[in-house]
């Protein structure tokens, strides 16, 4: 191969990061619509072959043979083949040459044509090469620069192509600023004429998962694993966790040491709250826990219509509860159960017994004590 060829060759695929091969493929694209420019005739089928090694061409009127013709330009009866190449069947290609003998020379509108597509042809493979690119890192989390702000909607610059942040995707009351950095996920990658189009999101649960797989070693190894996740972006978030390893800890492992972990995620988040969970397969103890930290005294399931009333206290009402409902409208998407608050009146004895949390505690709360059983005095 020529060596000047051959560098240039190699700079514009790693320039563009597509592959030499498919480089030859535009250039002899290329030429063929040079040729089919100044030497073509209309019931060509013109195909060039690029010689690298001595940058000559060959240029064929090339066929595919079928049994019945409906296109002249690309498809040739079986009858005509034959003529042309003889055993020749359905399926077969054919290729006449009509390479010039004395070489083609091309006029200035061919050589302009042919420069337009080559560069038409390498655009079109970057937009693919970027588009595969990000198409692999969906619901991923990705770091970029905050490059324009038009009305409400966040341009954000992802190094080879701009992603939009649109305001059902903002977190309520983040305030962008150009040129700071943030984190966002890439919720949808989609092909258009002008490259992909990328659309980022700051609001969705998984921004959530994805900011403790990168501070959790525990969730990113696979020995705690994130069960659910209930989320209202700018405000509060509710993570169930669980340990696949005995000994350790899912939420000590979530919130670290001095609760740094947490603390840095809730930072990325612009002070967002996050309660981290216990996740149990007892659906009482699930739905109990999911409540937190209010203090739960019962709960009823009905297993049919998946809805679990719960019973608790006067003074933990307004606590399970929450602000505008959201501490039980968490925990109900959070568990997949509709969930119905009750207020308990109970008895002096019986309100001095600790909170029923599973079906297990239930039966051990209702038993009585042995006659001339004494409790234990510290």
């Amino acid at each position: 191969m020529n060596n000047e060829f051959e560098q240039a060759l190699n700079q514009i695929a790693e320039e563009k990061e597509i592959s030499k091969e498919e480089i030859l493929k535009m250039i002899e694209a290329s030429l063929a619509a040079a040729f089919r420019k100044d030497y073509g005739k209309k019931d060509q089928n013109i195909v060039v072959e690029f010689m690298p090694e001595t940058l000559g061409t060959k240029v064929y009127d090339a066929k595919r043979v079928v049994e019945l013709v409906e296109d002249p330009v690309k498809e040739v009866s079986v009858e005509d083949a034959q003529k042309l190449k003889k055993g020749a069947k359905i399926g077969d290609e054919i290729k006449t040459d009509i390479t010039p003998k004395s070489g083609a020379k091309f006029g200035r509108i061919a050589a302009q044509t042919a420069k337009q597509v080559i560069v038409q042809k390498i655009r079109e493979a970057e937009r693919g090469v970027l588009f595969t690119d990000f198409k692999s890192k969906e619901r991923q989390l990705v770091s970029g620069m905050v490059q324009r702000i038009e009305g409400e909607t966040v341009l954000i610059d992802l190094g080879k192509a701009t992603g939009v942040l649109f305001p059902s995707e903002q977190i309520k009351g983040e305030k962008y600023t150009i040129g700071s950095r943030i984190k966002v996920l890439i919720l949808h990658v989609e092909p258009t004429a002008k490259g992909p189009k990328i659309t980022l999101s700051r609001s969705h649960p998984d921004v959530v998962r994805r900011l403790f797989e990168i501070e959790v070693p525990e969730i990113f190894n696979g020995i705690v694993e994130i069960k659910s996740i209930a989320r209202e972006a700018g405000s509060r978030t509710k993570i169930a966790v669980w340990s696949s390893q005995e000994g350790v800890d899912p939420i000590g492992a979530c919130v670290g040491q001095r609760g740094t972990r947490v603390q840095v995620i809730m930072a990325e988040l612009n002070g967002e709250k996050v309660d981290i969970i216990a996740w149990a397969e007892d659906y009482v103890k699930f739905i109990a826990n999911a409540l937190s930290p209010a203090k739960i005294l019962n709960v009823e399931l009905n297993e049919e219509a998946k809805e679990a009333k719960v019973g608790v206290m006067s003074d933990q009402l307004s606590l399970a509860i929450g602000k505008a409902g959201q501490n039980v409208r968490l925990a109900a998407r959070l568990t997949g159960w509709k969930i119905d608050i009750v207020e308990e009146k109970l008895e002096e004895t019986v309100a001095a017994k600790p909170a029923v949390t599973s079906e297990e505690d239930a039966v051990e709360a209702s038993e009585p004590e042995e006659p001339g059983e004494k409790k234990n005095e510290e």
